[in-house]
């Protein structure tokens, strides 16, 4: 599920800058430490931000907007591409200067990019006093009490169990409508191009009960959509404990338990691999009005020789049935997005074709598209060379993105003179006159901000459209 620092995204208009670093907003109390948090990255990387903020809450800090005003400045990592380390590298550059005004001020680095550099990031990086990977979240009060006394800290330790169930994360930055539940950690996954596996570790599932008691308290505060987030969220499974052994869950069922606290809480998860997204999912989907018609369904490549280098276990005819059994349970307006690498290694010109055609059967909405680039450590960094050039590799992306700009216009073409139901998230980004919010099939609508509110369900007369966004009028 990861989103990457260096990619094309065609998506609407609401996750603009998915790539730059976002922030915890202020919860100043006087007398306490402040804690500034940016976050780069996927959306895992997000919700492990507000689990963090929640940990260092109970240690008596307080969370700060403004890195002006911290004791202790984190950077929440990304690894899946060089590009996003380079973020983080640059950032750390700007914050040297912060270190030289404020002597005492500790800055540490987790996620992922931690993960993988380990101890070797506190040689490269002399400003960093603290490193921490996904898994050593709760260790982090005691990593800062040991870098305050001077020493470098450091916790990497990969877990087969932790999924911070019974952590309340603080959702300092939302829209108070809409948010991420973990439903799981890491991944058993091993494509060939990916670091995942080895920045998160296996794959383990939380407890449905936390996770239904989090969707709970969500609606009670006023949220109106989740979204169930996990590497492969299709793969979660829960075998109940030994005072509850037939309490088992899959995906669907889960997916069941949480559309059931109420009709007015929309339900949406990512993302989905191909070869576990099962029909008990799509039937369930489709049993309930309030599980959003939309699956981010990856491809990663159209060419089943390249799909077999990825690791990604399934081929191109495998995929495009996934897609029809969609088509059939869900409908042609089922919301499908995707992702699409150019220029794996050995990648043929034929073979990029069949990338293109996979794309022009499916119809997508939109996608994450992105060149192929060599993580040290992955499958295909030891065993296939990273041999085609960067131009060819830019040119063929380029095409990806060209046609997946004309099929989003034609999907969202459909919308027009159609009336959709929008949940209100906030104000437009171009004019405060309007508000914004998303269909069921993820597509963001813009319309006249009249007496409507965020958290408000309205119906949209969908009169134009963009390749991006849908815009009408409140009936």
């Amino acid at each position: 599920m990861e989103r990457f620092a260096e990619l094309t995204i065609l998506q609407p208009e609401d996750k603009e800058g998915i790539d730059e670093p976002r922030t915890l907003g202020d919860e100043l109390v006087e007398g306490k430490k402040r804690l500034y948090i940016e976050s780069y990255g996927c959306q895992m990387n997000f919700s492990d931000s507000e689990i963090v903020a929640a940990v260092m809450r109970n240690a008596g800090f307080a969370t700060t907007s403004s890195a002006d005003d911290a004791d202790v400045i984190f950077l929440n990592t990304c690894a899946i591409r060089d590009n996003a380390e380079q973020k983080v590298r640059n950032r750390l550059v700007h914050l040297s200067a912060f270190k030289k005004r404020k002597p005492e001020l500790i800055i540490g680095m987790l996620g992922c990019m931690a993960e993988r550099l380990k101890t070797k990031l506190l040689e490269e990086e002399q400003i960093v006093d603290i490193v921490a990977g996904p898994d050593a979240y709760r260790d982090i009060p005691k990593l800062v009490e040991e870098a305050e006394t001077g020493q470098k800290a450091v916790n990497v330790f990969l877990s087969r169990e932790e999924t911070y169930a019974d952590i309340a994360p603080i959702r300092l930055n939302s829209n108070g409508v809409t948010a991420f539940i973990s439903i799981m950690r890491g991944c058993d996954n091993m494509c060939s191009f990916c670091v995942v596996p080895f920045t998160r570790g296996r794959e383990r599932s939380r407890d449905p009960h936390s996770i239904v008691r989090e969707a709970q308290q969500l609606f009670a505060d006023g949220y109106r959509e989740v979204t169930l987030l996990g590497q492969n969220v299709d793969s979660y499974k829960w075998a109940g404990v030994e005072t509850a052994p037939t309490d088992r869950q899959n995906f669907a069922s889960l997916l069941a338990l949480v559309a059931q606290i109420h009709p007015d809480l929309r339900v949406r998860f990512s993302t989905s691999h191909p070869k576990d997204i099962t029909d008990d999912v799509l039937h369930t989907m489709a049993r309930y009005d309030n599980i959003c018609n939309y699956i981010h369904l990856p491809a990663q490549s159209g060419n089943s020789r390249v799909l077999k280098l990825m690791n990604r276990t399934y081929d191109r005819a495998w995929y495009l049935g996934k897609i029809d059994r969609i088509r059939a349970i869900l409908g042609e307006d089922c919301g499908l997005s995707h992702d699409m690498i150019s220029g794996f290694c050995s990648e043929t010109e034929a073979e990029h074709q069949d990338s293109l055609t996979l794309m022009e059967y499916a119809q997508f909405d939109y996608g994450y598209m992105f060149a192929y680039s060599e993580r040290p450590g992955t499958l295909a960094a030891k065993k296939y060379p990273d041999d085609i050039p960067e131009d060819v590799k830019k040119r063929r992306l380029s095409e990806i993105i060209a046609l997946q700009q004309r099929m989003s216009l034609v999907r969202n073409q459909r919308h027009v003179g159609q009336v959709q139901r929008v949940l209100v998230e906030g104000v437009s980004k171009r004019s405060e006159k309007d508000l914004f919010g998303r269909n069921d099939q993820n597509k963001v609508v813009v319309f006249p901000r009249g007496n409507h509110q965020k958290g408000d369900y309205v119906n949209v007369l969908v009169t134009e459209c963009s390749s991006a966004t849908l815009k009408g009028q409140v009936v």
